[in-house]
């Protein structure tokens, strides 16, 4: 009998916006004192989320961490929709909602809301020819 290992797909396809493709750029300002709980929503909680009940959406979403603090002491994440996928849902109480119960959908959204130190920062570009 012969098992299957798992790959995730954005190990080996190339998920990167072509020229005239629309991208997101969002950043969001972590509170330093929340940073480890902000990074275990991402991975263990959103992450899931997200490959179970919206893929395309997954595969074109990626999230890079700091590599240092700012000088106000906030963690900023980058998330990039590279390139953005019409009619993708891409809100995160939405994917959430879908994937939880509710009550704990609400806890997590908690989280998420308690972590940011100031709204998001979003910014829609598009690929040039570079």
């Amino acid at each position: 009998m012969s098992y299957k290992t798992y790959v995730d797909p954005r190990e080996h396809e190339d998920i990167r916006a072509h020229k005239g493709e629309g991208l997101w750029v969002v950043l969001n300002h972590i509170r330093a004192e929340k940073r480890e709980g902000f990074e275990y929503f991402l991975h263990s909680i959103l992450m899931p989320a997200i490959a179970h009940t919206h893929p395309e959406t997954y595969n074109s979403v990626r999230v890079l961490h700091p590599t240092r603090q700012n000088e106000d002491g906030t963690f900023t994440f980058v998330f990039l929709m590279d390139p953005v996928i019409p009619g993708a849902i891409y809100d995160i109480n939405e994917i959430l909602h879908e994937y939880y119960k509710p009550e704990l959908a609400n806890e997590y959204m908690k989280i998420w809301d308690e972590s940011l130190a100031t709204p998001q920062l979003e910014y829609e570009v598009v690929q040039s020819a570079w």
